[in-house]
C-alpha cells in the first residue's frame, strides 16, 4: 500500500529558488574578487626609486630686513613697534613730566581731606594729558629729527636712536637740579664730564626723578598748609564748643572744598605745573 504524498507548504517554492539565487549571486562575487586580487599578485613587483635630493637655500650670513626702496619692512616695523609700546610704561613714568603731576594731584587729594575723590583714573587721566601738553615740543622734535627719517629708510636703527635722544636730553638737563645730577654722577663712579649733554641716559634719568619728586614734595608741601591751618582751627572750635566726639575731618572738609574753589585751586595747580617746565606746549 503506497503512503500519500504529503503537499509542500505554501511559499516553500519560492524561498528555495530564493536561497538558490542568493548562493549562484555570492558565487560570481567571490569569483570577480579572486580575479581581481590575483592580478596584482601575479605582475612582477619594480624597484623603488629614490628620492630627490633637497636642495639647500644660499645663506650668506646676512639677514636682509629691507624691501626694494631700502626702508624697514612692515614686519620689523611691527616688531618695533610693539617693543616700544612695552617699554612706554617706563618711559612716561621716569623720563617725562608725568611724575611730577601725579604725585602733586595725589598730595592735594590728600591735603583735601578725600581718600577716593577724585578717582585714581581720573588723576591719571589728568596728569597724562598735562604730560602730552607739557612734553609736546619735545614729542614733534624726536618725530621730526629720529621718527620720520627711519620710517623713510634715511636712518638706521642707532642713527635714528642717536638723533632722537638729543631732544629728550635737553628736556631732561633743563629740569634736573645740579644737587641731584652730581649725587648721581657719583654714585655711578663716573668722572664728571665737562659738558653736561655727555652725561649717560642711565645716569641723568635717576636723577631727574629725584628732582622731580623733590619739585613734586616742594608743591605739595605748600598746599598742605593752608588746609592744615583750616583743620587745626576746626579742631580748636571743636573743642571749645565740647563737641570732642565729633571728628575734625569731617567737619572741615566742606570748608576746604569752599576755599578750594574760591582760589580757584585747580587752576593754580595746573599753572604751576606747566609753569616749572617753562610754559610746557
Amino acid at each position: 500500500m503506497t503512503a500519500p504524498v504529503r503537499p509542500l507548504p505554501r511559499g516553500a517554492g519560492s524561498r528555495t529558488r530564493r536561497r538558490a539565487g542568493l548562493v549562484l549571486l555570492l558565487t560570481l562575487l567571490a569569483a570577480v574578487a579572486m580575479v581581481l586580487l590575483a592580478d596584482p599578485a601575479s605582475a612582477a613587483p619594480t624597484a623603488p626609486t629614490a628620492p630627490a635630493a633637497p636642495t639647500a637655500p644660499a645663506v650668506d650670513g646676512n639677514v636682509d630686513i629691507s624691501i626694494g626702496d631700502g626702508s624697514p619692512s612692515s614686519s620689523i616695523t611691527l616688531i618695533l613697534a610693539i617693543t616700544v609700546l612695552s617699554v612706554a610704561p617706563s618711559v612716561l613714568l621716569l623720563a617725562t613730566s608725568f611724575t611730577k603731576i601725579i604725585v602733586v594731584l595725589g598730595l592735594t587729594r590728600n591735603a583735601l581731606g578725600m581718600a577716593t575723590s577724585p578717582p585714581n583714573q581720573v588723576l591719571t587721566g589728568i596728569a597724562l594729558f598735562l604730560t602730552l601738553f607739557v612734553m609736546g615740543p619735545v614729542f614733534s622734535d624726536i618725530n621730526e629729527l629720529a621718527v620720520q627719517p627711519y620710517m623713510d629708510g634715511a636712518m638706521s636703527v642707532s642713527q635714528a636712536y642717536d638723533a632722537g635722544v638729543v631732544p629728550l636730553r635737553e628736556f631732561l638737563l633743563d629740569n634736573t637740579r645740579e644737587d641731584e645730577l652730581k649725587l648721581m654722577i657719583g654714585l655711578s663712579g663716573e668722572e664728571a664730564p665737562a659738558d653736561a649733554t655727555q652725561v649717560s641716559m642711565t645716569t641723568l634719568i635717576p636723577a631727574f626723578v629725584l628732582s622731580e619728586l623733590k619739585s613734586a614734595f616742594i608743591i605739595g608741601l605748600v598746599i598742605f598748609i593752608p588746609f592744615l591751618v583750616l583743620d587745626m582751627l576746626v579742631s580748636a572750635a571743636l573743642m571749645a564748643l565740647g563737641m570732642m566726639m565729633v571728628p575734625p575731618t569731617i567737619v572741615s572738609l566742606p570748608f576746604k572744598l569752599l576755599l578750594f574753589v574760591v582760589v580757584d585751586g585747580w587752576a593754580l595747580i595746573t599753572t604751576a605745573l606747566v609753569g616749572s617746565y617753562g610754559g610746557g606746549g
